[in-house]
């Protein structure tokens, strides 16, 4: 046998190209089990190579000095979706069971037979790993939070729906600018009657009272509101009282929305929550509220705003629970043309994050204001900071290390606050309040203000 060791011309190389595809695309469609390869084999062997037969040895495809026909612009060697371990590329049923879906089957079924039906089994295998890759990520941060506390929990939830989802008008509380500066009591008091706090030059005085009971007749003592249930209480109310134009408030038929909104189980009974926020309700029903004011000079004012009008209360008829004992809520007239004045917005979302921790909401609450009014940079000195949210901490020391715990976790849900520690204290600088997922006060009313 006389062998041909002639360089294979041009339209050889053309027709074995050619064919090369034309084997690729009839070995897809027809399903065969060797793929792409054997195809390209299969049209090398067919092409004008009659009177140049290929030298022993050298692969299928080749001529004796290299490869075949040039390579097309960005193809890579290799089969589309990569190689098995084994080094075979997948076969199209290797390709339908990685398939496992069963609207993304459904689709592979309808198209069997068709015309582009290899075509559409990479697309929808590309789909079906696309999805595999996102639930790999979900997957994964569910066991990470499954590592988390209740409050770390809230809070990852709350930066998700931030990132994910923008801040809607629905979704706005409203607070009393007063009562986002001074701050309840932590903890509970106990037996205490009289509570203060200063804040800056301003001060803060809360008295304890009574109120009628609706069973005994008697005027029953009180203590004094304290805890996050009081604030997200003041919240609830003062919103309600914004969204209905209204001082009066209707408690029983909007608490237990409120409570759930917030992520707070409704239940009744001797410990149950439902209980927990009406004693709040009551407590701050039966306070009165002292402002005090200084110029640092020589003046000083005194403002007394009681927040309550009034609170009437009915017992549970029989067959009722908690939830329907009846209490409505009167906003004293003044308080309430303040409020309307000077409402501040808080998102529901980010008290939700902070619903379990009373100073981490006051910290909330007074970033707010703050950065609605800020103009130039705020520095507060350790002193300072302790006066305003350190009630419960007895020494500066303690205070700074829970301080720097409480504002680490209001960053992870606002990375972008402009609020910085350092050795002297805390300097807040002017920024947008949409940091916070509020709204900047309206120019028109600003410049009023200023008028």
């Amino acid at each position: 046998m006389r062998l041909c060791a002639v360089p294979v011309g041009r339209g050889a190389e053309n027709r074995v190209e050619q064919g090369a595809e034309n084997g690729a695309e009839d070995g897809a469609e027809n399903g065969a089990e060797n793929g792409a390869e054997n195809g390209a084999e299969n049209g090398a062997e067919n092409g004008d190579c009659r009177d140049k037969p290929v030298l022993s040895g050298t692969p299928a495809g080749e001529s004796w000095h290299g490869r075949v026909g040039p390579r097309s612009p960005g193809r890579k060697d290799g089969p589309r979706h990569g190689p098995k371990d084994d080094g075979r590329a997948m076969s199209i049923e290797e390709k339908i069971a990685g398939i496992h879906d069963p609207d993304l089957r459904d689709e592979v079924e309808a198209a069997r037979g068709g015309f582009l039906f290899a075509q559409i089994v990479e697309h929808v295998l590309h789909r079906q790993r696309e999805r595999d890759a996102q639930a790999a990520i979900l997957n994964a941060a569910e066991t990470r939070r499954a590592g988390l506390s209740r409050d770390q929990r809230r809070r990852d939830a709350v930066r998700l729906v931030i990132e994910s989802e923008p801040a809607l008008p629905s979704s706005l509380q409203h607070i009393h600018s007063v009562l986002a500066l001074c701050g309840l009591p932590y903890r509970d008091p106990g037996p205490v009657r009289e509570f203060s706090r200063t804040y800056g030059r301003n001060s803060l005085n809360l008295i304890a009272g009574r109120i009628k009971d609706p069973e005994t007749g008697a005027f029953e003592p009180q203590g004094l509101p304290y805890g996050p249930k009081a604030r997200l209480v003041l919240l609830h109310l003062c919103t309600e009282a914004v969204r209905q134009r209204s001082p009066t408030v209707k408690v029983a038929e909007t608490l237990s929305g409120f409570m759930r909104e917030m992520g707070f189980a409704v239940t009744g009974g001797e410990r149950g929550t439902i209980r927990q926020f009406k004693e709040q309700l009551n407590r701050l029903a039966a306070c009165s509220m002292q402002i005090g004011l200084w110029d640092g000079r020589d003046s000083a004012t005194t403002l007394n705003v009681p927040p309550f009008r009034s609170l009437e209360l009915w017992r549970s008829r029989a067959g009722e629970g908690d939830a329907e004992a009846g209490r409505t809520v009167r906003f004293d007239p003044e308080f309430y043309e303040t409020l309307i004045r000077h409402a501040l917005p808080v998102d529901i979302r980010a008290a939700r994050a902070f619903s379990g921790s009373a100073r981490k909401l006051d910290l909330l609450f007074w970033t707010g204001y703050r950065l609605r009014s800020l103009q130039r940079p705020l520095r507060l000195t350790w002193s300072n900071l302790h006066a305003q949210f350190g009630a419960e901490n007895a020494s500066i020391r303690s205070f700074r290390q829970a301080f720097k715990a409480d504002l680490a976790h209001l960053r992870e849900v606002f990375p972008r606050l402009p609020l910085v520690l350092d050795d002297g204290g805390l300097i807040l600088h002017p920024a947008d309040p949409s940091l916070l997922l509020v709204p900047p006060r309206p120019a028109a009313k600003r410049s009023r203000a200023r008028a």
